[in-house]
């Protein structure tokens, strides 16, 4: 079931009237209610996926207990790595076998002999990168004292399950959702607007700019060779704005509904793309994820506490690992490691939190050299994410050699200037609520009623006036 489909538009009005005017008197039914829509939801994309997920929160569930009740360090060790194992073992077998098999063969054929790998005919189960995680932060915070383990099962699976972030994010932690879920909520008609209009932008970024842009990067990107460099740079700028605007516009929906329903969940995103350097960029971009890697992977090995190699070599694994986890392709390693290269200059030298306000924070328009900044991140940014898109190394190094050809500086083909002038409207609402949580928040606060609806009426029928053809969200199949 996807955020922009007339069955999510019939199937969350239900769970608003279940849940705030039939099981509002009850915590607990409140709770069950959710999960169990909540996995009806998640039964839509193929119901025999549901038990895997259900085994997954079992497992996670019952070692959590398990590391907190039991004495010692060692055994809480075992049961840590019971759950670690399993939950990557699942991982690998459905997301990354195939690509360790393939990748294996190919090596065994340039020592000179023959392979003849096993593959899987596996569908990857949608959202199993985002819950796995979900799950994995848990163990690992009751491992190491951060919280106590949840007695609830319905508490816990609902922690996993939430409809709003189960298929792709943002990747929650439970020192921050579960409190929510085991407290008592109250209507909020303020909230409710709010998360309203967060889910108006969010389908505004989907629909109208990652979808109309999708239609010209897919044209451009399977028929590169037939463009010229101007061209390819405009497909890679495409790009760039499809994937925020598909996967922020994913966040926000999330949020928005999760906030009707009187639950805040982590913010994901915050105006990457007004970035003016590669650390501000991933303080702004998936937060959600690059937070997770912080936490999990980059200070237990050492952060930058220690010297260069130790930053380097910490720096490299976190990015390399980052871009594996979205997928088993050399594309998205590659990709990692391009960010890593970029991050490394900004890290050794010491600026790598230099940026921490927003943009302009006490004016309209950006100084000269913030401007610059920005369009030196948001080219960098650009180039990354040819591999990011491409099918394999061949087809990226193919784009980048045609888009950095003499053909740069012609005309680019199949430039649309409606798109053009979306876009154009959709960073000036980014740049004008930039010091929100989100493009809508604070825009019209102060205007007149009139006003302020006459705007969000106006994006709507943008919406159903502009609405591109339909995709699947990109991190879906992550």
């Amino acid at each position: 079931m996807l955020f922009n489909t007339l069955e999510f538009a019939l199937f969350f009005p239900i769970v608003f009237v279940l849940y705030w005017f039939v099981t509002k008197r009850s915590l607990r039914l409140q709770n069950v209610m959710l999960l169990v829509m909540s996995y009806y939801f998640y039964a839509q994309w193929d119901w025999r996926f549901l038990f895997l997920l259900i085994f997954s929160t079992f497992l996670d569930y019952f070692s959590g207990l398990q590391i907190h009740r039991t004495p010692t360090h060692a055994m809480k060790r075992v049961w840590l790595v019971i759950s670690v194992g399993i939950n990557l073992g699942f991982l690998g077998v459905f997301k990354y076998y195939n690509f360790f098999a393939d990748s294996f063969a190919d090596l065994v054929d340039n020592f000179g002999f023959e392979a003849h790998p096993v593959f899987l005919s596996v569908v990857l189960p949608v959202g199993i990168s985002f819950y796995t995680f979900h799950g994995l932060s848990y163990v690992f915070d009751i491992y190491y004292d951060r919280i106590k383990p949840t007695t609830d099962p319905v508490d816990y699976a609902l922690f996993v399950g939430f409809f709003p972030l189960l298929v792709a994010g943002p990747i929650e932690r439970a020192t921050h959702l579960l409190p929510q879920i085991q407290s008592p909520r109250q209507f909020d008609l303020a909230k409710v607007v709010d998360g309203c209009k967060q889910v108006l932008w969010g389908l505004f970024k989907k629909v109208v700019i990652a979808d109309n842009a999708a239609e010209i990067v897919n044209l451009i990107f399977d028929g590169h060779q037939g463009y010229g460099g101007s061209t390819l740079l405009y497909g890679a700028v495409l790009f760039a704005f499809q994937i925020y605007g598909d996967f922020s516009g994913y966040s926000d929906i999330a949020l928005g509904t999760a906030r009707i329903l009187g639950i805040e969940l982590l913010q994901n995103f915050n105006f990457p793309y007004f970035s003016r350097d590669i650390a501000e960029f991933w303080r702004r971009w998936h937060i959600s994820l690059s937070s997770w890697f912080r936490d999990y992977v980059y200070i237990p090995l050492g952060g930058s506490r220690g010297g260069t190699w130790m930053k380097v070599r910490n720096t490299f694994v976190i990015f390399l690992v980052s871009g594996f986890w979205h997928g088993a392709n050399w594309t998205f390693i590659v990709w990692g490691a391009l960010h890593a290269v970029f991050f490394l200059p900004v890290l050794l030298s010491g600026k790598n939190r230099s940026n921490m306000s927003i943009v302009a924070e006490h004016s309209m328009l950006p100084s000269l050299r913030e401007a610059f900044n920005m369009a030196l991140t948001f080219f960098s940014v650009v180039i990354a994410w040819v591999f990011f898109r491409a099918k394999d190394l061949e087809h990226a190094f193919a784009y980048l050699r045609g888009m950095f050809s003499p053909t740069l500086f012609t005309k680019p083909a199949e430039f649309s200037l409606q798109l053009a002038a979306l876009i154009g409207f959709f960073l000036l609402i980014e740049w004008v609520g930039r010091r929100g949580k989100y493009g809508l928040q604070h825009i019209g606060a102060t205007w007149p009623r009139v006003a302020r609806w006459a705007m969000y009426y106006g994006i709507l029928f943008l919406i159903f006036r502009f609405t591109g053809k339909s995709e699947t969200f990109i991190y879906f199949q992550f």
